[in-house]
């Protein structure tokens, strides 16, 4: 179908096209021409810029008019329609061949060469080649101030001035006086096959209807002229055998119908139609009068100002259901808010939904970066998750911003259409991007958003990300992609040797601004937000030692350990320079008891725990956990925050509160408890309930049931019961974690230093094979041994572990480290022979 349209935006890649009748479409960077296409591809090929290829902005302005050719019409995801364009003259004047050119037609072109006394243009005839000479383009060069010659790849409306050797040569002209003074007659013998719209032809009204006019032109052909094409002066003036000027707008290239229009702005080629002023874009106005109602349309409305809009049938009520057209009578009042303009029905687009004249965002333009916004999750891509926060605006959540983690399997987290509350991270309305977060602690943040260089004050204190952790430090970016560098001695109060360790990509950091140079762009940060005060502060200063500072569950914090006592760790909070004293129960510092045990043994006065995470905050007394699996469950959100919100069938990470005869209880992050019953907490035949279970123990339980009314949940803790899907893929996640934390626990007891033993033990892991010397055999059957790299170490293999070997004390063998304790210094061993083969 062959369309006249309007050019409503320029974008690198592609032309957005106001079409008629409210519509709209693009015309990608591939469909403009032949010549413009090939220059394309060589920069692609050769892997550099061309000097002579010109971006889609330097050739082409919003207001022109052009000639297009729909390619294709897709339906996207969310059920609108797509409508794909082209402007290439190959397609557009495919009807015309060479012996069908007179002098005196208007066609459109693209110049294809630039040469000494004027341009090669393509007309997209075959065996026609198109010239203009120079002297035929200047005042058109003038007018547009683009530079002091045409560009190629430019598209331009051409009058044939003159035809040479039956239409194989055509000389053209884009003079703007003669441009716009063409006019269609029958004798240049145009056919329904080759008609073109934007030729300007004399019409003769045929009959006059209240949905628009019948029209005779060029002596044979008829047309229709809609309610939304009729010159708004003359209105509903048009009488029988009136003769007027009148544009031809589209052509069906099936049923042949020619739509036209009346409106003056298209009388003249080369012209341009009214624009809306900014201003009125997204503008609600409280009396809009009825002019005209169409049942099948929708209706015309004259606005404050005297303009006239349109509202089509779906935007003038909520609901099919709730449409009452009697509401729509001539001269009636409605309240409406104006949400597009159409350039080529030279008409505010308006809508009467109430939810669209309450929107707080109706483009991009209304967004500004660090607005918090709903949205619907619209799709998942490798690369994020787009977001529809409204019909018209899409924004992009990097992998990285998914969670404060990092997820790996997002699509367990997020459904299509679930409701999401993004922050926005950046917003370009000309090229509509905008990228948005979803971690949490940036969202819910009460600190200053700083979105550029000038704001970045010495003092101010702020939320960011960290991008990359280095030997040299942190890089951390904040909003609109301002970034700042943490050095390595600002990084805590205690030195960090590797900062790869301790900080990771994508985690959320509280900062403080030392020193920032706008012009240069650069940003010097500290993560040890309060400075010394001054001397003569010190006064004022008094010691706050129980200041109240409230710290939301979920919250991590980097804490220092102040003293052990026999049930955990009390801390001090390094964010707040220690003012803020919490306890570590030593059940929280690991998933895994036995971990538990040995980190409180290693940990000392003095040492640095990154990341942990606040469980209960009760005035005063701040109870933080290590576990991993709890963190990473509050992190992406697989928890429940109150009763209310649990439902049966749900996995929840938790730990074990109390074991009881009857049955364990179970805690979850934010309070919730519940009661796993003896049936159900293990595969295994239950006798005794401690020997499954212990307090402290990480678990992850299923809801069985719910009692409002008592508010009690029942549990399942079976393994067979518990698995989300992939239970190896879970099991070698907490494997790793388990083997992570060992390797920390070595650490910390080789930084001890302590005697030999403790060395020792560092040096024994699980799989090492030992040579050792037989000491005792017990009457039980397992055995003692010694040996120089065991010194002050016990030494023991049960009875199945000596496989068929028959020793005596003296014998010296070889054997394979199973376990190490490290806090009764016990070493296990097997000597059995397929374990040493492996």
């Amino acid at each position: 179908m062959l369309l006249l349209g309007c050019i409503k935006e320029v974008s690198d890649y592609e032309l957005v096209i106001s079409l008629p009748n409210g519509l709209s479409g693009f015309v990608p960077v591939t469909q403009i021409s032949d010549a413009y296409s090939k220059m394309l591809s060589k920069q692609v090929a050769q892997g550099e810029l061309l000097e002579d290829l010109n971006t889609l902005s330097d050739m082409y302005s919003p207001g022109t008019l052009v000639r297009c050719i729909v390619t294709s019409v897709e339906k996207s995801a969310d059920g609108r329609r797509s409508i794909k364009l082209s402007i290439d003259p190959k397609k557009v004047n495919k009807g015309l061949n060479a012996s069908a050119l007179t002098s005196g037609m208007l066609l459109s072109g693209f110049v294809s060469s630039v040469e000494d006394h004027g341009y090669l243009i393509d007309i997209g005839v075959s065996g026609t080649h198109a010239f203009l000479p120079r002297q035929k383009a200047q005042n058109y060069i003038k007018a547009v101030k683009r530079g002091p010659d045409l560009k190629i790849g430019q598209n331009l409306n051409c009058v044939i001035v003159e035809i040479k050797n039956e239409g194989r040569v055509v000389r053209l002209s884009i003079d703007r006086s003669e441009v716009a003074a063409s006019l269609a007659t029958e004798r240049q013998n145009w056919t329904l096959s080759n008609l073109l719209p934007g030729l300007v032809v004399k019409a003769r009204v045929q009959k006059v209807a209240p949905l628009g006019i019948k029209v005779s032109f060029l002596s044979s052909f008829t047309g229709i002229v809609d309610f939304m094409h009729m010159d708004p002066e003359k209105s509903m003036n048009y009488s029988p055998d009136q003769v007027m000027k009148a544009c031809i707008l589209s052509i069906h290239p099936t049923s042949k119908v020619v739509r036209l229009t009346l409106r003056q702005a298209f009388l003249h080629p080369g012209g341009s139609p009214n624009q809306l002023s900014n201003d009125r874009m997204g503008a609600v106005v409280e009396d809009s009068t009825v002019k005209a109602f169409y049942k099948q349309f929708g209706a015309v409305f004259e606005l404050d100002d005297g303009t006239l809009a349109f509202a089509r049938l779906k935007h003038l009520s909520k609901t099919r259901k709730s449409f009452k057209p009697g509401t729509f009578k001539t001269g009636s009042k409605h309240k409406c808010r104006i949400i597009d303009y159409s350039l080529m029905d030279e008409m505010c687009i308006v809508s009467l939904k109430y939810q669209i004249i309450e929107a707080r965002f109706l483009q991009y333009q209304d967004i500004h970066t660090g607005d918090v916004v709903q949205g619907k999750v619209f799709a998942l891509k490798p690369i994020g998750m787009q977001v529809k926060v409204t019909d018209g605006i899409k924004g992009l959540v990097p992998s990285m911003h998914l969670a404060d983690v990092i997820l790996k399997q997002p699509e367990k987290k997020y459904n299509i259409g679930d409701e999401v509350r993004c922050r926005v991270l950046e917003c370009n309305p000309a090229g509509k991007k905008l990228i948005l977060t979803l971690k949490k602690s940036l969202v819910q943040s009460k600190l200053p958003v700083l979105f550029n260089y000038e704001d970045a004050k010495p003092g101010l204190i702020t939320h960011g990300f960290v991008v990359c952790a280095r030997e040299f430090g942190c890089i951390v970016k904040f909003y609109n992609d301002v970034k700042g560098l943490v050095p390595k001695n600002e990084l805590s109060s205690e030195p960090i040797s590797c900062p790869d360790k301790v900080f990771h990509e994508g985690q959320v950091v509280k900062v403080m601004v030392l020193k920032c140079e706008p012009q240069q762009e650069r940003l010097l940060l500290s993560f040890r937000l309060s400075s010394k005060p001054a001397p003569e502060d010190k006064k004022e200063c008094i010691p706050k030692k129980k200041q109240q500072v409230k710290y939301q569950i979920g919250e991590m914090v980097d804490v220092k350990v102040l003293k052990k006592k026999d049930n955990g760790l009390e801390v001090s909070v390094l964010e707040d320079e220690g003012n803020v004293i919490a306890s570590i129960p030593t059940v929280h510092l690991s998933d895994f008891i036995a971990n538990c045990k040995l980190l409180w043994h290693c940990l000392q006065e003095g040492d640095v725990l990154p990341r942990v995470m606040c469980l209960s905050d009760k005035g005063e007394h701040i109870i933080l956990s290590r576990k991993s699996a709890v963190i990473s469950a509050v992190q992406e959100e697989q928890v429940v925050r109150s009763f209310s919100e649990i439902q049966p069938g749900m996995l929840l990470t938790g730990y074990v509160r109390n074991v009881m005869p009857f049955g364990v209880f179970v805690e979850f992050p934010f309070g919730v408890t519940g009661l796993a019953p003896k049936v159900s907490m293990s595969d295994k035949f239950v006798t005794d309930t401690k020997d499954h279970f212990v307090v402290g123990q990480t678990v992850i339980a299923k809801v069985m049931s719910i009692d409002e009314e008592k508010q009690r949940v029942l549990l399942n803790l079976k393994v067979s019961e518990c698995s989300s899907g992939d239970s190896a893929a879970e099991s070698f996640a907490l494997l790793n974690q388990y083997f992570k934390e060992v390797k920390e626990i070595r650490n910390l007891l080789r930084r001890r230093a302590e005697p030999s033993t403790a060395q020792g033990l560092c040096e024994l892991v699980p799989g090492k094979e030992l040579q050792l010397v037989v000491q005792d055999v017990k009457e039980d059957g397992s055995a003692l041994f010694s040996g120089s790299c065991v010194t002050g170490l016990t030494v023991t293999a049960t009875r199945y572990h000596l496989g068929d070997k028959n020793i005596v004390p003296g014998d010296k063998t070889k054997a394979l480290v199973l376990h190490v304790d490290a806090l009764t210094s016990k070493v296990y061993v097997s000597l059995r022979e397929e374990l040493l083969k492996q």
